[in-house]
Formats: structure tokens, sequence, C-alpha cells
């Protein structure tokens, strides 16, 4: 068990409940927080072998899957089938299986815009507090904000009730960054419950790479992993990359809602690939690039961050929020949002710091450390030894 502040020795381990539709960051939490000590169950749709392929003892884990498999298989055989019909039915399958099957929690973490039920019946039945997890922006800002990109995907008026209903009944709402607590701004009840912790990653999964310090015979590659979409800025990622000269962009991820500039030989499209696999293309890309305009934290920066790769990425991408180091912070330059210019200038800077050939601060296993999955459920941990302390 790891001594976490705040908890005192001998003291009962937490109940502590996580409701989830898939895996998401809250699989690791859950993993983490069962190391602690803690008396964890997560539950989600994830078969229980697949749970355990991430580290996540079978005892830790109850799988909704029988109860949500009628939704599951709509949405992978059929999704363009009354797809409104489809999103209103699927997040309330996964919100009642989770409530019939809640066993007794002192806290409730669960996925926001997904689980009301659930949540109040774990506060009415068990006396849990409620920890929301909400991983964007204030859902009235990403609506604002995607409702301004012709094409885009925005939220459905039902997964803003759901928001703001788990908004007004959480105890505490965690959130990866502090451009998603700029969003809370014009919710003032919303905003008192706010807990920052930006996520984490793999330290095994993503090892350290040999630095890179000299010119790469004048093609810079740059690497960008995600869905290829207008909420990530793809359209301002291709007309910087346009602008530059001899640069490159490689892209792991699938297609969106945002077209890929197929026949334009600087980029280059591989789909998606197993998370393992991204560590060999960070060791051989000389930057992660993200332009999102929407996004609370981007788990790729930690990934890639973790190997010592540099990251370009906008001021709403959470990529800030990990330079927890000084040779973390020395890795990261944030450009504003919808900026294809200064995108490019941070391209080009990039480029001539290769030329020249200037070291990075070396990163240590130290620095790297405050990267990983245990930091971040240490973090969680210390808040909520001071929930139940206060």
């Amino acid at each position: 068990m790891t001594a976490i502040p705040g908890f005192q020795p001998g003291a009962r381990p937490l109940r502590i409940a996580i409701a989830t539709s898939g895996r998401f960051h809250v699989l690791d939490l859950a993993r983490e927080l069962a190391a602690q000590g803690q008396e964890v169950t997560l539950y989600s749709m994830l078969p229980h072998a697949r749970a355990e392929s991430f580290g996540l003892a079978r005892r830790n884990h109850r799988s909704t899957l029988a109860a949500v498999a009628p939704v599951v298989a709509w949405q992978r055989f059929a999704p363009g089938l009354a797809p409104g019909a489809l999103s209103f039915l699927e997040v309330r399958a996964h919100d009642v299986a989770v409530k019939a099957m809640l066993g007794p929690c002192d806290v409730f973490v669960c996925m926001s815009g997904i689980f009301v039920a659930a949540a109040k019946y774990a506060q009415a039945r068990y006396g849990a507090k409620v920890w929301l997890e909400r991983g964007s922006r204030h859902i009235l800002s990403q609506a604002e904000i995607l409702a301004k990109v012709p094409g885009a995907r925005v939220p459905t008026a039902d997964r803003v009730r759901r928001e703001l209903a788990g908004y007004a009944l959480a105890d505490r709402i965690v959130v990866p960054s502090c451009h998603v607590v700029e969003s809370f701004s014009g919710d003032e009840d919303a905003s008192r419950k706010l807990f920052v912790n930006p996520y984490g990653t793999n330290l095994e999964m993503f090892p350290a790479r040999a630095e890179r310090t000299g010119s790469t015979g004048g093609e810079l590659r740059l690497i960008y992993a995600g869905t290829w979409s207008l909420r990530k800025g793809c359209d301002v990622l291709v007309q910087a990359v346009r602008d530059c000269t001899g640069v490159r962009l490689d892209h792991f991820g699938r297609i969106g809602d945002d077209a890929f500039p197929n026949g334009d030989e600087r980029f280059i499209h591989h789909g998606p690939v197993p998370q393992a696999e991204l560590a060999r293309h960070y060791g051989a890309a000389d930057a992660l690039v993200l332009a999102s305009r929407e996004e609370g934290l981007s788990t790729v920066q930690a990934q890639a961050l973790a190997t010592g790769l540099p990251v370009i990425c906008t001021d709403r991408t959470g990529g800030e929020d990990l330079g927890h180091t000084p040779a973390l912070k020395a890795r990261i330059t944030v450009v504003p949002h919808d900026d294809a210019a200064a995108l490019r200038g941070a391209i080009e800077a990039l480029r001539a710091r290769l030329n020249r050939g200037e070291a990075l601060p070396p990163l240590t296993e130290a620095d790297r450390e405050t990267l990983s999955w245990a930091a971040y459920a240490k973090r969680y941990s210390v808040e909520l030894a001071r929930s139940f302390s206060a």
C-alpha cells in the first residue's frame, strides 16, 4: 500500500466506485487507487479480460456489457440508423446498468454527461460523495466554440442537459487543465467544486528516447495522434504546415469530420495504431503537434513528453498543465488556438533550434515520474483525503 498524505494509518480504506462506459483514464485511476490500498470497483462495459489487460484485477471490476449489449451492437453495426435515438439511449443504458449493479460506496466517481440516475442513487442509497469527471471545457463553452465551426459536431441538447444536471449534483468536478477551469467562470456554483488534476501516462510503454539535437537533413518530422477533426483544429494544422517548407506531418488515428489532405505528400495518414506502437513513432519525430480548438487535455501529450519529445500545442489542449518540472516545461510550446501563423512560427522556431544544435534540459526519471498514472492517482488521493477530513 502507498502512504498517502492525509489518510491516517490504520484507517478503513475508502470504498470507491468508478463508473464509465468504456476505458478512458478512469481505468488507470481505478488500478492505481487499488494499488494504494483503497477498496475500488470499476463499472464498465469492458469484458473482464480487457480490463485485466490494462492491469486492473478482476476483483476490482464489474462488467456492464451484458446489460448494454443491444446499444453497443447498434453503435458498432448500424451507427447511421437513427443516430439521435442511439445517442439518447446509449447514455441511459450505461446509467441504468450501473445504478442496478452499484454496491455500497463512500465515493462515486463517474464520467460527466453519462451518469445522472446512478449518481443520485449513490448519494441517496449510500450517502456517497459524487466526484464528476469532466474531461472537456464546460459544456456550454464547448457547445459555443463548436457551433462557430462549420461542419463541426456540436453536443446535443440532451447531452447539454445531462452535463448541467451532473454539475449541479456533484460534490467535486474533476478537470484536467486550467483552461477548462477558465471555461467554468460563468457557472459560479460549479466553479466552487473544481479540482484540477492533469492526466498521466504509462511510463513503461513510453520510455525516454535519445535526445535529438541536430538538423534532420532539412526535413522536419511532425507527428499528430488523434482523430482528424475540426474540434482538433486539423484545418488550422494543415494551413500551418503548408505555410512551412520542408515539413512532413504523420497522422496516426481515424478520420473524423475534417477531410484529410490526401494527395499532398507533406501529409501521411497511417490510421489508428496501438498505443505501444506510438512510442516508436514518437522516437522518429521532431515534435508532436496539436492545434485543438477545444480539448480538456490530450493524453498523447503526456505520452510524447515522457519520451522527451517536444510538444507544440494550442492553449486549448491542456499541454501547458503538463509542465510539472523545468525540464518538461522546456519541451512545451503553447500558441493561441485558431492561429495558423503562430503555429507556423512555433514549428519554424523548433527547426531553428535543431539546426543550431541546441539541447533541451536533460529529462530525468524524476521528471518522467510526474507524468505517471501513479502520480496522477496520488494527487487524486490527497484531494480525497482533504475532502473527507473537511
